[in-house]
């Protein structure tokens, strides 16, 4: 099947470019509220961020802390509920998260990302789904680059819990999309019997992407593509069209790529462009770009 896939330059807060009820699946790993390496993103996002850290450091008041939470996951809710317009009754909004612990304001906590999420999508109208536990084998959790454990190792009751698991969060718009009687798309996507035990089991263990190209890609913290791929398979059919809203690398398009999906990627940084057009595998397919301000 030919098949069609979309690359803007641009904000995924107002997506414009995209009707509504035009898209069948989402399938996205936003940028993670309280990880250091993207506090400069959300800045940029929103300039009150910014203003935010500045009184943070000025004034050390905890609730300048949780005012700069709430507000990066105001951010992100911008989008969620953009997504949430352009999806077809019954469309699926997968989303890859993961919880943050950091010492901020001299004090060692975590920060639910995953359930933030949940109560800004639900508040949107997204119906929340069983959700899937992605365990990570190879993360290693250090804290202060010394030793495997967060806190005092063997002596209670100053150490922590290791993050060792992601969060990929499902919900659905509407009831239950409906087919035709015997449509025929449904039918050459089905998966086998052994993929779907194991896919519609609550925890899967993959490896991580493997972080083979510059500090760039590293920074970016693609997920691994046999979870794009997954995902793609099981709440899309032939020939839908699947959305990222923060591309990145790519993985997204090219899961749907490979499974005969249409895909549209939306992506902030356009120094990622080289990335994307390495790793994507254009063959005949039509891509196209677009650039917006």
């Amino acid at each position: 099947m030919r098949t069609q896939h979309k690359i803007i330059f641009g904000s995924s807060q107002r997506m414009t470019e995209l009707a509504d009820s035009s898209v069948h699946l989402m399938v996205t790993s936003p940028p993670y509220p309280m990880i250091e390496m993207w506090d400069s993103l959300f800045a940029k996002m929103d300039l009150s961020i910014a203003e935010l850290w500045r009184k943070l450091e000025a004034e050390r008041r905890e609730e300048n802390v949780t005012q700069i939470y709430e507000h990066m996951h105001g951010n992100l809710a911008e989008v969620w509920r953009e997504a949430h317009r352009v999806l077809v009754d019954g469309g699926i909004a997968c989303i890859n998260i993961g919880d943050t612990v950091r010492t901020v304001n001299g004090s060692f906590r975590l920060f639910a990302n995953h359930s933030k999420i949940i109560e800004h999508c639900e508040r949107i109208g997204f119906t929340t789904l069983p959700y899937i536990l992605w365990k990570k084998p190879t993360t290693k959790p250090k804290y202060n680059g010394k030793g495997a454990f967060l806190g005092s190792g063997f002596l209670p009751p100053n150490a922590y819990v290791t993050l060792d698991c992601e969060f990929i969060l499902l919900f659905r718009k509407g009831k239950l999309r409906r087919f035709q009687p015997h449509d025929q798309r449904r039918y050459d996507s089905a998966f086998e019997k052994s993929e779907r035990d194991e896919w519609f089991s609550q925890i899967w263990t993959l490896t991580g992407a493997r972080q083979t190209e510059s500090q760039l890609e590293r920074r970016i913290a693609a997920f691994p593509e046999e979870l794009a791929n997954r995902l793609v398979r099981m709440f899309s059919v032939k020939g839908d069209t699947v959305l990222d809203p923060f591309l990145g690398s790519g993985t997204t398009a090219i899961a749907a790529m490979r499974n005969e999906r249409n895909s549209i990627g939306y992506e902030v940084d356009e120094s990622l462009l080289p990335l994307i057009t390495k790793k994507l595998v254009l063959g005949q397919q039509k891509v196209s770009l677009r650039h917006e301000k």
